[in-house]
């Protein structure tokens, strides 16, 4: 029998926030999402006052007040250097490791014995070596291992780690007791009409029929019929495959009216997703670029437009790709509204080695190496001295618009100047 394990981080923004902050321990605490707008990462205490994940701040504030909540601007850049360390961390517990998101890790445990207390390693390390609490799930198959996770997370009498495979006579007992919607990959959409369909537990959607759910739903639906039954139907991916597009948006702190700061804007966009494009090994052969005033009616003309410019070569250079999105800017650039958003996307986007040339690619060897040395300088420097030391000018310096961070924690582990100082 297989032994998958997931590793997820409880609460990861405000466990994070917890880490360098001990006074938030037992405190209600928010994380909020781009522009401090709504609650994206609550602590438990948080989840007890009845606050749903999405909920707007403003709605909150009273509550907030009465109850103390602590509020956060999302720092992405600390929760991702977090994140680095716990996959590090737990790279060394197998030789077959999926980072699946910021917060979670499926290990592939086949062989281990002692999972309960390998599993419980884990959860002391990881909290030794970061200060982050984790749960631990292990199960036949990756499905199984979240059920697990998930079973882990709400009984304390797991002390955080739940073996599946252990106690396969309780197993089908548990599964009763969670409602199919917690199911990966079924959620609120498909929970309804797996429940007009009497099955409501995961224990109902065990022991349906596989080939009838994918005839009312589809072959993914049967994969997971099998994946409860025990049978391993997703494997676990080791080499995260490459993105087919790479998006960079932002809503605005302020509404901007001018041509020049969208031009900034855009710029500072195509500047992130290029670099995660180089990051892959990738050349961008299309480039979107997109404004829109506020979705909301707020008695103000609105305005949405978007355009893409389809490259003459495929390239991964900055300078090259903020040309052509600065140019599709101007295309479709009105005054006379307040913009609240922008945003870029590369596409058609192929593998370095895959790249085809032009009928006169011979000709441009030279200058694809010199821009090849240029970009791989730009992205050391910026990797050693911190993100933008090294940046285009169309990216401006004030950058007026960019999105509030008002209540922002430093970044301790990625900032020399933020370091956290302990008193003598």
């Amino acid at each position: 029998m297989r032994s998958i394990a997931l590793i997820d981080v409880n609460n990861f923004y405000v466990s994070c926030e917890r880490v360098f902050n001990p006074k938030l321990e037992g405190v209600p605490v928010v994380v909020l999402s781009n522009n401090d707008g709504c609650a994206v990462a609550r602590s438990n205490e948080v989840k007890a006052l009845g606050v749903k994940m999405g909920q707007p701040w403003f709605l909150l504030k009273d509550l907030a007040r009465k109850h103390g909540i602590v509020a956060y601007s999302s720092n992405y850049t600390l929760y991702a250097d977090m994140s680095n360390r716990v996959m590090r961390i737990l790279s060394a517990y197998s030789p077959k490791q999926e980072v699946y998101s910021i917060d979670e890790c499926f290990l592939d445990l086949t062989g281990f014995s002692n999972l309960t207390s390998y599993g419980q390693d884990i959860r002391q390390r990881i909290k030794q070596w970061t200060g982050l609490p984790v749960c631990v799930g292990i199960g036949a198959s990756k499905t199984l291992s979240k059920l697990a996770n998930h079973i882990a997370k709400k009984n304390p009498e797991f002390a955080g780690v739940c073996d599946l495979n252990a106690m396969p006579q309780q197993q089908d007992d548990w599964l009763s007791q969670i409602e199919v919607g917690e199911v990966w990959g079924i959620g609120r959409r498909l929970a309804p009409k797996l429940n007009a369909m009497k099955i409501k537990s995961v224990l109902d959607l065990k022991r349906s029929s596989p080939s009838v759910m994918r005839d009312y739903f589809s072959v993914v639906m049967e994969k997971t019929v099998h994946e409860l039954n025990g049978t391993s139907c997703i494997e676990l991916e080791e080499i995260t495959p490459p993105k087919k597009q790479i998006i960079s948006s932002r809503s605005f702190g302020i509404k901007v009216t001018d041509l020049a700061s969208l031009e900034e804007a855009v710029s500072f966009y195509i500047s992130r997703a290029a670099e995660k494009l180089r990051r892959q090994q990738s050349y961008a052969g299309a480039v979107y670029v997109t404004i829109r005033t506020s979705p909301f009616k707020d008695k103000q003309p609105s305005y949405e437009n978007g355009l893409t410019i389809k490259l003459p070569m495929q390239t991964d250079n900055t300078v090259l790709l903020t040309k052509a999105a600065l140019w599709g800017l101007r295309k479709i650039y009105r005054s006379g509204y307040r913009y609240q958003k922008a945003g870029v996307m590369l596409s058609d986007l192929v593998f370095r080695k895959n790249r085809q040339g032009d009928l006169f690619g011979l000709a441009s060897i030279d200058s694809d190496s010199r821009s090849n040395k240029l970009m791989n300088a730009i992205d050391q420097v910026n990797a050693r001295m911190g993100r933008g030391t090294i940046r285009l000018a169309s990216e401006g310096f004030k950058q007026s618009w960019r999105m509030k961070q008002v209540n922002r924690s430093p970044n301790y582990t990625t900032n020399w100047d933020e370091l956290i100082c302990v008193a003598e």
